[in-house]
């Protein structure tokens, strides 16, 4: 099914688009949220919405309280991932600083520097919490797991160590299964770490598969111990998006196709689409590009 937004996306990060009436949409539904004017969004976070400004003046605003409560923190940096757990927030500042404040006295918790980024990926993750820990995705190819009560880093892991556009753009963690990716490599994490080389346009990780997309017009599932299990090779192809369902993974074609596949990624299906120009988002079995969605049946 094709339909219209009535507006288009002007922005899309690791948690949503943002739409130019300001409306900003996530996997889940629209929030009840109209972005405020300068401000870019981050994240929606424990019951907040994190924007900030380009010179570092950031916002939350909260979703559940009824007198509609902001917090405002004047860091005068540029913010490029954020997260909020109870009375933590965590900033990944542009020049791949980490930093921890607290919500209720703006203190200043934990500071860490990273290697300042040459050039990054757009498609910049937030930090993530699991339970006492808030893991990093930085902007230099690792993931920084600090101890939010200690407040000191307990562990660091190398997803990759290319100079340039290596920052991570895609994580997910399942059960004890944690995934990772930058533009040049897939990591997991189970009882070891593994790594493979990737040149990965969109990642899904789903029912203990990876499924990706690369830059070579491939679409791969591979196991969380990088063995391969099947792949489909697209001579030309320029991937947008990748969505994976219960009983099928969908590739967005920037020349205006949707290639359907079953999980097996045997059997082939091609469909022409009106695709316009524009920023590509995909949530809820459905593509969203500029103005128009896919839903995909």
């Amino acid at each position: 099914m094709t339909g219209s937004l009535h507006a288009e996306i002007v922005d899309v990060t690791s948690d949503g688009a943002v739409l130019d009436n300001g409306k900003i949409m996530t996997p889940d539904a629209f929030l009840e949220y109209t972005l405020t004017p300068k401000h870019r969004f981050i994240s929606q976070s424990d019951g907040w919405v994190i924007s900030s400004t380009s010179v570092g003046n950031v916002s939350l605003h909260s979703l559940k309280s009824e007198d509609e409560k902001q917090i405002n923190f004047a860091l005068k940096k540029t913010v490029a991932a954020a997260a909020v757990q109870g009375d933590i927030l965590a900033i990944l500042f542009a020049n791949n600083e980490m930093a921890i404040y607290s919500l209720a006295s703006k203190a200043l918790l934990f500071k860490e520097q990273g290697s300042a980024p040459i050039a990054v990926d757009s498609r910049i993750v937030n930090p993530y919490f699991l339970k006492d820990l808030v893991l990093f995705l930085t902007l230099d190819g690792k993931i920084v797991i600090v101890n939010t009560e200690a407040k000191k880093v307990v562990r660091s892991m190398i997803v990759s160590s290319e100079p340039y556009f290596n920052n991570i753009v895609h994580f997910n963690v399942d059960g004890n299964t944690l995934v990772a990716a930058t533009p040049h490599k897939i990591f997991s994490l189970t009882s070891s770490e593994m790594r493979a080389p990737y040149e990965v346009r969109d990642l899904v990780y789903k029912d203990d598969v990876i499924y990706i997309c690369t830059k070579q017009g491939d679409i791969v599932s591979l196991t969380p111990s990088m063995e391969k299990i099947a792949s489909k090779k697209f001579d030309f192809a320029h991937f947008l998006g990748l969505i994976v369902t219960d009983d099928a993974v969908y590739a967005l074609e920037k020349e205006g196709y949707i290639i359907v596949l079953d999980k097996d990624l045997a059997h082939v299906s091609v469909y022409d689409v009106d695709l316009e120009e524009g920023l590509v988002y995909a949530a809820d079995a459905t593509f969203f590009v500029n103005s128009t969605f896919f839903k995909l049946r």
